[in-house]
């Protein structure tokens, strides 16, 4: 137990001997211009870096942590894993609740999840904080759109009316089942 207690306390040395702040903005730095050149798998790696220089656990930290996950959750966009990307937004914005772009990006990659009500959620969490921010404002529409071509195509229609209860019991009604068997070809 003793041996177990004295890894786990060189472990935590080891990581709080990672923390530096003038590491973290140079990885940060590395991490932004790899994202510009569209070194996407680069820029995640130091991302990476940048997030084990930083104190979790500290509110301090909060803000830095929420836009390297940002950053990180744009790269994973980028390189069509758009489920990393909604995990890492959502940490951002456990770190930052008030980080506009973790939502918009959230919303973007639900998008790409042909998630469109919850992506509609999150482009409205974003509005909730920048009501003049087009492009949640365009977010919110494009999934508006998604969501009212998905519920109209033919093949939702005719499951909707198949399970309408007064479709149902129009069915059922003798009378009209006379009518519907005189009109069948």
């Amino acid at each position: 137990n003793k041996i177990k207690k004295m890894e786990k306390a060189k472990k935590d040395e080891a990581k709080r001997a990672y923390w530096s702040d003038e590491e973290f903005a140079k990885s940060k730095q590395q991490g932004n211009e790899a994202f510009k050149n569209g070194k996407y798998p680069e820029a995640v790696r130091f991302y990476d870096d940048c997030i084990r220089r930083k104190d979790n656990d500290l509110n301090s930290n909060g803000e830095d942590l929420a836009i390297i996950y940002s950053n990180r959750a744009a790269c994973y966009t980028k390189l069509m894993e758009p489920h990393m990307a909604v995990s890492d937004c959502e940490k951002a914005n456990k770190f930052n609740p008030n980080y506009v772009k973790a939502y918009l990006r959230k919303g973007t990659a639900l998008e790409a999840m042909k998630k469109h009500s919850e992506a509609r959620t999150a482009f409205n969490a974003a509005l909730q904080l920048e009501p003049t921010s087009s492009e949640a404002q365009e977010g919110v529409q494009r999934c508006i759109q998604k969501s009212y071509e998905t519920r109209n195509d033919e093949a939702s229609i005719k499951e909707r009316v198949k399970n309408d209860p007064e479709v149902i019991a129009i069915m059922q009604d003798p009378s009209m089942r006379l009518i519907l068997d005189l009109y069948r070809p």
